[in-house]
This record gives structure tokens, C-alpha cells and sequence, in this order.
């Protein structure tokens, strides 16, 4: 899945390539993509507004509408955003084309799992909504906290470190991958409790998670052997050849030279030193 620093790449992407554009027409092809309301619903509240600006909460991106509605997206598992002229071939799977006035091209969302979505919502609905926007924790890029604050965090969640690093209502944006590259850095294991960290390990730990996502970014984000992430234009992440412990199983660690090791967290993988990381 997309995470943070993938997630504001195709932010940025989006705000210089589609903001001060008008939607022309929208097709959905793939009503699973657009599950909340009607397709037609959908359709209608899109076609004649102008986006006029682009955010990011966590790993959601919201399109501003001149409206005063927002359309936001989640790509989710295998969802993609490509920016194409209306003569490019559509790519499998292809379940919304949302085509923009005066050649502006198309913007397509590509998603073979169908686990991704988009709906359009008012701001002031979104308790009602979509009220997992109202849920999020502090976002570690644009609403960042201080390492005091943050360690007050730690001691009252007293959960495993990346329970609480991927926990949305804790700390937006953050997901397996980067969970597990920024414990690395920090040297803690992954199932250290929260609330046993020293104080200087609450700031090691907070500065290796501002860092880390913030290289990432830089990188434009983390693609993997199945490309599922690529940029708004179709286009890899780098920052995978810079992992130290995802996906590096048996390998050497960078840091120590001990073993990278893997094993089970909440039914999925993690990767870790275990000689470095305590």
C-alpha cells in the first residue's frame, strides 16, 4: 500500500498538473471504485467543478473543488493515479477517467484489487461521511509535533513501537515499510512497548521517523518488485534502494554486519536487526 511518502509525491505531481483545471466529464467503469453514493451521483458532482488545490491527510488525497466539495482518494492496496492523453491506451483495470477541459488530458485510476475508492464529500459532512478523515493522528510531514509531545504519546499508548508507528488515529501516513525502516534507524525493535523508551529514545525515535520519510519523499517514494506504486506519470520510486532492513531478510545489516531477520507482526512481515536493534 501507498504510504506517506508516496502518497505526497502524487500530491505534488497532482497540484502542479491538475490544479486551476475544469472537469469535462467523468467515467466509471468499476462502481466498486466509487462504493459510497451513486455512480451517477458521483458523476455529477464532479463534472463543471474546477480543482483548485491538492492536500494530503495520512495516505488520503483530496482534491479541493470550487464547489466547496472535496474529491478524495484512496488508493489503498493496488490503486494508481496516471496522468494520460485521451488517445493513450487505458491500462487493465482502469475503473475512473476523470477527463479535463482544453486538451488538459485525463486522469485515470488504475486499481486491479479494487480495494482503493474515491467519493466526493462537503467539509462539513465529514462526521457523517467519512468521518476516518476525523479520526487521523498528527501527520509527521505537514502537522508536525514536538518530541516532547510525541513521547507523551508513547507513554500513554503503552503498545508495541510499530503498533503505534502504523496506528492512523496515532501517526498519519505511516504503514509496514516505513514503520520498519524508521525502527531500524532509530535502533529499536519492533516489538518494544511504548512506554518503555527512555527519553532519549523517544527523540532518536522521532527524528529517525521525520528523516526517514522525509528522504523518502526526496526519493519519491518506495517501489517495489511488483511496481505497484508509480508517480502520476508512470513513473518508479527510488527510495527502495535505500532500505536497510524491508525485504532484506538474511542479508547483512548495513549498520552492525549482523543478520537481517524477518518475522510475523499482525499477520504480516517485519524486518529488523536483531543485533542492533534492541
Amino acid at each position: 500500500m501507498p504510504e506517506l511518502p508516496e502518497v505526497e509525491t502524487i500530491r505534488h505531481d497532482l497540484d502542479r498538473e491538475v490544479t486551476g483545471r475544469r472537469i469535462k466529464s467523468v467515467e466509471v467503469t468499476g462502481t466498486r471504485s466509487v462504493r459510497r453514493g451513486t455512480k451517477k451521483g458521483f458523476m455529477t458532482r464532479l463534472e463543471g467543478a474546477k480543482i483548485t488545490g491538492v492536500k494530503r491527510r495520512g495516505k488520503y488525497l483530496v482534491l479541493v473543488l470550487d464547489t466547496k466539495e472535496w474529491l478524495v482518494i484512496h488508493l489503498r492496496m493496488s490503486g494508481q493515479l496516471l496522468l494520460a492523453a485521451p488517445k493513450d491506451p487505458k491500462p487493465k483495470h482502469t475503473h475512473v477517467v476523470i477527463s479535463f477541459h482544453q486538451q488538459g488530458g485525463e486522469l485515470r485510476f488504475v486499481d486491479p484489487r479494487t480495494f482503493g475508492e474515491l467519493f466526493v464529500v462537503h467539509p462539513d459532512q465529514l462526521a457523517e461521511e467519512a468521518p476516518e478523515l476525523l479520526q487521523l493522528g498528527f501527520d509527521p510531514i505537514d502537522d508536525p509535533i514536538s518530541w516532547i509531545k510525541f513521547g507523551h504519546l508513547l507513554l500513554a499508548r503503552r503498545m508495541p513501537l510499530k503498533t503505534f508507528l502504523t496506528d492512523q488515529g496515532v501517526v498519519a501516513g505511516i504503514g509496514n515499510i516505513y514503520a520498519d525502516e524508521i525502527l531500524h534507524a532509530a535502533g529499536l525493535r519492533y516489538d518494544r512497548a511504548s512506554n518503555s523508551l527512555s527519553p532519549q529514545e523517544m527523540r532518536r525515535l522521532y527524528r529517525s521517523m521525520v528523516e526517514v520519510l522525509s528522504e523518502a519523499i526526496k526519493a519519491r517514494g518506495s517501489s517495489l518488485a511488483d511496481d505497484q506504486y508509480v508517480d502520476l506519470h508512470g513513473r518508479t520510486g527510488t527510495y527502495q534502494a535505500h532500505h536497510q532492513v524491508y525485504a532484506r531478510d538474511g542479508q547483512p545489516c548495513a549498520r552492525c554486519r549482523a543478520t537481517v531477520e524477518r518475522a510475523k507482526w499482525q499477520g504480516r512481515s517485519t524486518f529488523y536487526c536483531p543485533q542492533c536493534q534492541v
